[in-house]
C-alpha cells in the first residue's frame, strides 16, 4: 500500500474530497481510492493475507465440524474441564484487554485530558471489537447463536452472575458502537449526524464506566461458583472481583500501547500527524497509569493470600508456578513501566506493554483452564481447539484492519481536523 500511495498523490483518503475537488464515492472509499485491479493486486502482494488464507483454509472446515458434530468433535471439553480456550482466551482474556474503551473515554471526556484525544478512538475500537469477538468466542463454545436472546429475555435469571454479565456486555457494546459512530459518520460524509451523538457523549461515557467496572468484576465472581475446584492461590472469594477489575485496567492500557505501536510500525501510511507526533508522549502517559494499576493489583493479591492464610501453598509446585506468573506477568512489566516513565524510554514502555498483555492472558488461562480442577488430570487443549481459537482471532484481525484502514481512527478527517 505504501508503494501505491507514493505513486498516487490522491492517496491515502483522509477527507470527503479528492485533490481535484470531486468527492470520493462510497466504492472508492471502501477500495481505499484504488481501482478494483490495483486493490486485488495489493491484497495478493501482502504476505499476511496468504498466512490468513492458510489459517482459514483449515479453520473454516473445523468451524463447520463444530456446529455439525458438536463441541466434543473439536475440543476436550468435559464436565471436569468445561471452560476451554474459547472461553479461557476468547472471553476471560479478550474482555480485560478491551477495557481500554472506558479507560480512555474517561480520561478524555471526564478528566479533560485532551492530550490523549489522538489515541481515544483507537482505544474505543479496541474495546468494541474485543467485546464483540468475546461474544463470538462464547457463541462458538455454546452453540445455537440464534438463541442468544433467549436467556436475556425469555428465561430470565436475574440472580445469576452470567445474567448480569450478559446484559452488561450487550448494553456496553451498544454504548461503544454509539461512541464510534462519529468516526463512521465522518467517513460517510454525514457530519450533521455525529452531533446527535456528541450531545449524549458525556452520558455514554458515564454509562461505559458503570457497565465496564461491574462486568469486569462479575467475570471474576463467576469463579466463586466453584470454590473447591479452582486452586486457592488463584481464588479468593472476597477479592476475586477486584482482582479481575484491577488487571483489566493495566491490561486495557497495555493493549492500547501494543496496538498503537503495531499500527505505527506497520500502518504508518494511515497514521495522522497528531497521532504520530504525540504517540511517544501518550505511550509514556499510559505506561504511568498501567504501572500504578499493577502496583495496586500486586498489593491486593498479597492481601488476598494473607487474608485466606494460603502461605503454605506458595511452597508447593503450584506455588512456584503462581509466583512465576506474578513475577513475569506483573512485577517485571511494572518495574519496566516505572523505569520507562522515569527515563522517558518509550521503547522500554512498549516492551513492558507486550509483557503485561501476555501476563493478563496467562492469568486468565491459568484461572479458567490450567489451575481449574488442579487435583485431577491436567487438560491439554485439542489441536483443533487451538486452531479454531487462532482462526477467530484472525477474523478479529481482518475486521480490525479493515476499519483502521478506512475510518478516521488514527487520523483526522480533513473537514474536522481543527
Amino acid at each position: 500500500m505504501k508503494a501505491l500511495i507514493a505513486e498516487d498523490t490522491h492517496l491515502p483518503i483522509t477527507g470527503t474530497s479528492q485533490n481535484t475537488g470531486s468527492a470520493w464515492s462510497l466504492r472508492e472509499k471502501i477500495f481505499l481510492g484504488l481501482t478494483t485491479s490495483k486493490y486485488l493486486e495489493q491484497l495478493r502482494r501482502n504476505p499476511v493475507n496468504w498466512l490468513l488464507l492458510i489459517i482459514f483454509a483449515v479453520g473454516v472446515p473445523l468451524l463447520l465440524q463444530r456446529y455439525i458434530y458438536g463441541l466434543g468433535s473439536v475440543t476436550h471439553a468435559s464436565n471436569d474441564y468445561p471452560w476451554g480456550l474459547f472461553l479461557g482466551f476468547g472471553l476471560f482474556a479478550m474482555v480485560p484487554l478491551s477495557a481500554s474503551g472506558f479507560l480512555l473515554g474517561t480520561t478524555v471526556m471526564l478528566f479533560g485530558r485532551e492530550d490523549f484525544h489522538p489515541i481515544e478512538r483507537l482505544a474505543l475500537l479496541n474495546g468494541l471489537l474485543g467485546y464483540f469477538f468475546a461474544v463470538v468466542y462464547l457463541e462458538v463454545d455454546l452453540g445455537m447463536p440464534w438463541r442468544l436472546a433467549y436467556p436475556m429475555f425469555v428465561s430470565l435469571g436475574p440472580a445469576a452472575v452470567l445474567f448480569l454479565v450478559a446484559w452488561h456486555v450487550a448494553t456496553y457494546l451498544s454504548v461503544q458502537i454509539a461512541e464510534l459512530l462519529p468516526a463512521f459518520f465522518e467517513w460517510l460524509g454525514r457530519p450533521a449526524w455525529k452531533y446527535y451523538i456528541k450531545r449524549i457523549s458525556l452520558g455514554l461515557t458515564i454509562a461505559g464506566i458503570i457497565l465496564s467496572t461491574l462486568h469486569q468484576g462479575a467475570l471474576g465472581a463467576l469463579f466463586t461458583y466453584a470454590p473447591t475446584k479452582l486452586h486457592p492461590l488463584w481464588l479468593s472469594v472476597e477479592f476475586m472481583w477486584i482482582h479481575f477489575l484491577c488487571s483489566a485496567v493495566f491490561g486495557g492500557l497495555g493493549m492500547v500501547i501494543v496496538s498503537s505501536t503495531l499500527i505505527n510500525r506497520f500502518m504508518s501510511w494511515r497514521c495522522g500527524k497528531a497521532f504520530r507526533e504525540n504517540l511517544d508522549y501518550m505511550t509514556l502517559g499510559l505506561a504511568k497509569g498501567a504501572s500504578f494499576a499493577m502496583f495496586t493489583y500486586l498489593v491486593i493479591k498479597l492481601v488476598a493470600v494473607a487474608h485466606d492464610n494460603e502461605w503454605e501453598h506458595l511452597l508447593t509446585g503450584w506455588g512456584f508456578y503462581y509466583l512465576m506468573e506474578i513475577g513475569i506477568g506483573v512485577v517485571l512489566p511494572m518495574m519496566l513501566f516505572a523505569k520507562a516513565v522515569r527515563d522517558g524510554a518509550v521503547a522500554l514502555a512498549r516492551w513492558a506493554a507486550f509483557i503485561a498483555v501476555f501476563g493478563v492472558v496467562w492469568n486468565r488461562l491459568n484461572t479458567a483452564l490450567f489451575a481449574f480442577n488442579y487435583q485431577l488430570y491436567q487438560d491439554v487443549p485439542y489441536w483443533k481447539e487451538i486452531w479454531l481459537t487462532v482462526t477467530l482471532y484472525a477474523l478479529y484481525f481482518i475486521v480490525y484492519r479493515f476499519i483502521v484502514y478506512r475510518l478516521p481512527i488514527v487520523f483526522d478527517w480533513e473537514e474536522y481536523r481543527a
